[in-house]
């Protein structure tokens, strides 16, 4: 079972996510992950609110963490609905996503975003799908 510095490390090649947008894995678990963006400036919208971008990119990033950090397939993601709650106010943004369901070729999902003040963000579903990993390329 790989440690959580092996799974970061490996999810460190989502530049998007890691790098653009500043998310940090703070639990990798079978099924579970807990995902977190400390919220800046950029990730602002015209009202002063953490635009809806920022927060569907945690939570898409915390589902793939969740997904894919102990399995030796590939699960992406398939159809998401995304219900923003309540602006947030707060610092920080955590999503949690939860497998409710894991198949042989496709899994659901349950993401919810809440802020350090313990407003819930958001909430969304996740339907993925899950394959092999393409063959490694030699050359």
């Amino acid at each position: 079972m790989p440690t959580l510095d092996q799974i970061r490390a490996c999810f460190s090649g989502d530049r998007f996510a890691t790098e653009t947008v500043g998310i940090h894995i703070d639990v990798a678990e079978p099924g579970r992950a807990v995902c977190s963006l400390p919220i800046l400036p950029a990730h602002l919208n015209a009202n002063y609110a953490p635009m809806g971008g920022a927060i569907f990119t945690l939570a898409d990033f915390a589902f793939a963490v969740a997904a894919n950090g102990h399995s030796t397939r590939v699960t992406v993601t398939q159809q998401v609905a995304i219900t923003f709650l309540a602006a947030s106010r707060g610092k920080v943004l955590t999503a949690e996503a939860r497998c409710l369901k894991a198949g042989r070729t496709t899994c659901l999902y349950a993401v919810d975003v809440t802020d350090d003040l313990g407003t819930q963000v958001a909430h969304l579903t996740i339907n993925g799908f899950t394959t092999d990993p393409p063959p490694l390329k030699t050359n």
